[in-house]
């Protein structure tokens, strides 16, 4: 099964993703065992894969972050979508998860261009920028743990170049968002992380409902 955009009937995002996916079947082959996964709720959906691939590309990104992995389908589709010699930085803190995903970089031939890195990602990151790699980066994509978005887009911001990118995922949240009972911990982190990022002067904004809800936002 293949989650979809929140709002949208599912013969309307049938015929979606009949007139726009085109999924290298390499990426339709993980999609499909990540599917049987008991964790499959965390897969990236194959049009937000697709779009992440196209951001990647109309900024002409040759270096990215990826924070949450899982079984790899988002690092995968950025990996094929950059040239040769570009580079993914891969966080995750599981090695049974990331085990399918090296297992399908491999098969797709892209496992020169990804680095995973298995620690809490704060830590990757600040290894990051205590290399001096601050400002290094094109583009960036958060999909982990809730309560740390806050932490890890202010070490994303620092990291990017100026005119660099970094997608959210997760920001509607099932559209639990608005819900007033709803007051769980990754709940109330991402209704902070929203209006924090909303009224941030460092960055370009703009929320889209793509899957579970996207937020991009250019570094200024």
């Amino acid at each position: 099964m293949t989650g979809k955009s929140l709002g949208l009937s599912e013969p309307l995002h049938d015929y979606l993703l009949s007139v726009s996916l085109r999924e290298p079947e390499v990426l339709r082959s993980l999609r499909e065992e990540t599917a049987r996964h008991p964790e499959r709720i965390m897969q990236t959906t194959p049009d937000q894969g697709q779009f992440l691939a196209l951001l990647v590309q109309l900024i002409g990104a040759t270096k990215t972050l990826e924070i949450g992995v899982f079984t790899g389908y988002s690092s995968l589709a950025v990996a094929l979508a950059l040239p040769d010699a570009g580079q993914v930085i891969a966080c995750d803190v599981s090695e049974d998860y990331t085990a399918i995903a090296r297992r399908y970089w491999q098969q797709a031939g892209v496992v020169h261009k990804i680095t995973l890195h298995i620690a809490p990602a704060l830590e990757t990151l600040d290894r990051l920028l205590a290399e001096g790699q601050a400002g290094t980066f094109d583009f960036a994509f958060i999909d982990a743990d809730k309560g740390n978005y806050w932490n890890y887009y202010e070490r994303s911001l620092q990291l990017l170049r100026p005119g660099g990118l970094i997608a959210v995922d997760n920001v509607l949240w099932g559209g639990e968002v608005i819900n007033p009972d709803n007051q769980s911990p990754s709940t109330l982190a991402i209704r902070e992380f929203n209006q924090k990022v909303y009224q941030d002067s460092r960055v370009s904004l703009s929320m889209i409902p793509v899957s579970d809800g996207l937020t991009l936002a250019r570094k200024r």
